[in-house]
Parts: structure tokens; C-alpha cells; sequence
């Protein structure tokens, strides 16, 4: 691979998947074109207990906005027949559900019906996503989207077994036994009080309780019990709980830390090579979930289409659909591999607007084999390349669904206080973690009246205890303390001074 960005060639990049390649797997699967391409690379979805492939079908572009000339059963179909064992939709997706419900029937995947393949539909991991953010009750929470306004059902069970009907059963509700969801995520997760909502009424759950959050309902279905009273039947409907975010890493980081229930097993995040240039994803949330083991899946790969030729503002019709691949100018598969070589991803999400017969102009067929990379694929070098390469597009401005950048912080919520341990005088200092800029966090110094007192490596904060740092300064003299973060490259933030009274 060339060094210089502007060397990048689609040529480069085909002969790097190739190579990877090259090193699974040689039993072959038919591409979309008719030729042959390799067994797809799996990856093991963090606690999951799945094999997931590299690659996962995403819910939208041709399967939610359909141009007369693509067949959104027929991406599917292909999708599956290449090995990909990934499949997102959503009830925010249009005819996306029923789209796969139709491709299920072709592929018997329907319990109850006598050709029904359960091996195979073990084989595959189905995800759905809901915007309900109140299991039970409700009222409005500003920032939090709660579906009161009587037009459409307000609760997460609701786009549930909504899911379960368009996709295995006969659309207006009914669905069949043992039909059921590999994961549902709390979907487009932005605001802060929506972690207060979500989890409300998580501990000692019961039916009397008025008002419920998202994810004690979701245990229900989980589990087959009835906490909530809103899972009569004691149905089991969902094996695994997660979220999703395009917008505030640091909620999403709130998201998980308040999870003392270790309900959460996935995450659908945002991640592309304009990441850092907003308050980025790859050195904030990412690691965090990456640390409590949750399955990470990675979305707006090609920003919505905004990478090429599509507004950099959300899609609402079939013509937004990209349906070429790639650019001269901006490949996409350095774009893949790009998202599938940061740290802690498992697999991509990526929308299909075009299949072809030409392996050139099959977006299907270009992104499986961009998706045929190890997680440690790309050196560090190579992907500060694809960045400067993707500032070609919008000069870098194509994450509209993004916070913009904040750059490194200082600890948040920093606190001081001392005592008297015999004839020691203790003084603890505590902090929650600040926020990376386009460096990955390193440490946080301590700062005592102007010279270094000691130093503490960061860890990603997965819960809400904080950090302490003791120190004894062996004496009974008021003193000045800071808080120093410091990131790889030894940027530094530091926090406001904390008074110790001499006592």
C-alpha cells in the first residue's frame, strides 16, 4: 500500500483483498456476477457466542427506498448465498421487514411451516431496532421521542412483535410460535435523559409500577417472565438486548456505564474514516463497549452515501440510493477496511443500492471482498491515509449525524477530599473520564502546587464509580491540585484547581 494517500488506486486496494483472502478459506461461494468468491471472514461477536461475518447486510438503501430497477428480495437472496450471516432491519425502515419476511419465505425460514430449516436459521444472526423508548406508561421527557401522541403505539413490545409479524408472520400482527429475534436495539440512542428513560423501573420490576422503561420490557421477551406485566403469554421473542447511536458518544458511553445489569450485549455505532473530525466514536464509546465485551457492529460506513454522491443530510427517497461503486477519486473499499480495522469492531452494516452482473458494478459483490480483512489488516500509517483520502469528500463534512468535534477534555466531574488516617493526611482525589479528540486517552497526571505528584493509566470507564488517585503530600499545609489527561501523542487537558484546606 503507498504511502501517500493521493496514490490510492481501486487496484491497490482489490490487490489487498485478494491477499486477504487468500489466507481463509478456500471453499467457494457465487458471487452476485456468477463468479466465485471465498468463504467469508467471520469474527467472534464479542459475548454473543456467534461467528459473525465481516460483512452484514444493512436494512436500508434498496431494501427501504426501492427504485423500479432493483429487487430488494433479490439483494437479500444474493446477500445470504455469499455466506453473510448479518441481517439489520428496522420498524423505522419502511417496507424493509416485509422485504425480508418475503425473502424468509424463499428460504424457509419460517417456524411452523413444514419446510421450515431451523439449522439454517440458527446459522443467521437477525437484528430489528425500535424507537420506543417506555416499556409501560409514559409521559414526555424532552429529547426523549416516547410515541405518545397517539397515532402510533407507544410501546418497545409493540415494534417487537411488529417485527416478528412483517418478517414471519402475516404482517398485522400475528406471528408464528418459535419465531424469534437474535437481537433488538434501542435504536438512534442521542440525549442524556433518554439513559434515566430506558432504564426506568429495571429494579425490582413489577406490573404495579405505571411507568417502565425500553429494556425492562426487553428483558421480558428475553427472558419469558413478566416483570413488566406487559409479557402475559411469558413469550420469549428476543435472545439479546443492545442500543444504537450516530450522534453523542458521550450519551451512548452514559448509555453503558448505567447498565449495572449487564443487559446490553450489542452496539450499532458510526464509524467511518471522517470520524475524527467530529467528536469522534473510535476513541470514546468504542472502547467502552469493547471493554464490557458487547457485540460491535459498524454503520454509515460511506456516511449515508454522503461520501459520494448523495446530500450530506438523512435519506428519504429511492433517489438518495447510491448505486455505483465507489469514486475515482475515493474508492470504497479502503472505506470498508477502514471501519473494520478499528479496534473493537466486529462487523459492517452496509446498505445495497445496486447488484449487477458485472463484479465491477456490483456494490454487493465490491463490498464482500472488501469485508475479507483481519481486524489488525491495516498498520496505523494506512489508515491516517484513507483519512486524508476521505476529506476528498465535502472536505470531510459528511458526518451530518455526528456531534462535531469537541477535541481532547479534561476529566469530567472532578472532586477532592481529605482526611486524617492516623498520622497520615490522606487526599483523594476522584474523576470521571474525559473525552478523546483525535488521539486515543493515555493517562491522567496529578498536579500538586505545580509539580507532578503521580500519574494514573486511563481505562475505559464501563460503570459510574470513578477514579481516585490517594496521595499524601506529608504535611498539613493547604495545597493546589489539577487533574492533567493526557492522550497518546501527549496532548494535554487539564481541570480547573482543586483546593485541599491546610487542616
Amino acid at each position: 500500500m503507498n504511502n501517500n494517500a493521493s496514490h490510492f488506486t481501486r487496484r491497490d486496494f482489490l490487490r489487498t483483498s485478494a491477499i486477504a483472502a487468500a489466507g481463509i478459506s478456500t471453499v467457494p461461494y457465487i458471487s452476485c456476477s456468477g463468479s466465485t468468491l471465498p468463504t467469508p471472514m467471520t469474527r467472534s461477536f464479542g459475548k454473543l457466542n456467534f461467528e459473525v461475518t465481516s460483512l452484514g447486510l444493512g436494512g436500508q438503501a434498496s431494501l427501504q427506498w426501492t427504485s423500479a430497477s432493483e429487487d430488494p428480495v433479490e439483494i437479500i437472496m444474493k446477500t445470504f448465498k455469499l455466506g453473510v450471516n448479518y441481517f439489520d432491519t428496522s420498524n423505522w425502515y419502511g417496507p424493509s421487514q416485509t422485504n425480508f419476511g418475503r425473502a424468509f419465505r424463499r428460504l424457509n425460514l419460517i417456524p411452523g411451516q413444514s419446510n421450515y430449516d431451523e439449522k439454517l436459521r440458527k446459522s443467521i444472526f437477525l437484528t430489528s431496532k425500535t424507537g420506543l423508548r417506555w416499556g409501560k406508561g409514559g409521559y414526555d421527557v424532552e429529547g426523549v421521542y416516547s410515541g405518545t401522541n397517539g397515532v402510533y403505539p407507544s410501546h418497545t413490545l409493540y415494534d417487537v412483535k411488529r417485527t416478528l409479524s412483517q418478517i414471519f408472520g402475516d404482517g398485522t400482527g400475528a406471528y408464528p410460535e418459535g419465531a424469534y429475534l437474535d437481537m433488538v436495539l434501542v435504536h438512534n440512542f442521542q440525549y442524556e435523559n433518554e439513559v434515566e428513560v430506558c432504564f426506568m423501573g429495571i429494579e425490582d420490576t413489577n406490573p404495579d409500577m405505571e411507568h417502565i422503561g425500553a429494556l425492562a420490557a426487553l428483558r421480558d421477551v428475553r427472558d419469558g417472565t413478566n416483570l413488566t406485566g406487559m409479557n402475559p403469554k411469558n413469550e420469549k421473542l428476543i435472545r439479546h438486548i443492545g442500543f444504537s447511536g450516530h450522534w453523542s458518544s458521550p450519551n451512548m458511553m452514559k448509555m453503558i456505564q448505567g447498565d449495572t445489569y449487564d443487559l446490553l450485549d450489542g452496539m450499532l455505532v458510526a464509524i467511518n474514516a471522517n470520524d475524527k473530525l467530529n467528536l469522534n466514536m473510535q476513541h470514546n464509546v468504542i472502547p467502552v463497549a469493547a471493554a464490557k465485551n458487547m457485540g460491535i457492529i459498524a454503520m454509515k460506513v460511506f456516511a449515508d452515501g454522503a461520501m459520494y454522491t448523495k446530500p450530506a443530510n438523512w435519506s428519504n427517497t429511492s433517489e438518495h440510493v447510491v448505486r455505483t461503486v465507489g469514486s475515482e477519486q475515493l474508492p470504497s473499499q479502503p472505506l470498508v477496511q477502514y471501519a473494520l480495522t478499528t479496534p473493537g469492531i466486529h462487523t459492517a452494516i452496509i446498505g445495497i443500492g445496486h447488484v449487477d452482473d458485472d463484479p465491477a458494478r456490483c456494490q454487493l459483490h465490491q463490498n464482500f471482498l472488501s469485508a475479507q480483512i483481519e481486524p489488525d489488516g491495516l498498520g496505523e500509517g494506512d489508515r491516517k491515509n484513507i483519512e486524508q483520502m476521505a476529506l476528498a469528500a465535502k472536505e470531510g463534512k459528511t458526518n451530518y449525524f455526528q456531534v462535531k468535534e469537541g477535541g481532547l477534555t479534561a476529566p469530567t466531574k472532578p472532586e477532592i477530599k481529605q482526611e486524617m488516617m492516623g498520622d497520615d493526611r490522606v487526599v483523594t482525589l476522584a474523576w470521571n473520564t474525559a473525552l478523546a479528540g483525535d488521539e486515543p486517552l493515555k493517562s491522567y497526571e496529578i498536579w500538586r502546587d505545580g509539580e507532578k505528584a503521580g500519574e494514573l493509566p486511563h481505562q475505559p470507564q464501563t460503570g459510574t464509580a470513578p477514579f481516585h488517585f490517594e496521595d499524601k503530600p506529608g504535611n498539613r499545609s493547604a495545597h493546589a491540585y489539577k487533574i492533567v489527561t493526557v492522550d497518546a501523542a501527549g496532548n494535554k487537558a487539564a481541570s480547573d484547581i482543586l483546593s485541599a484546606r491546610s487542616i
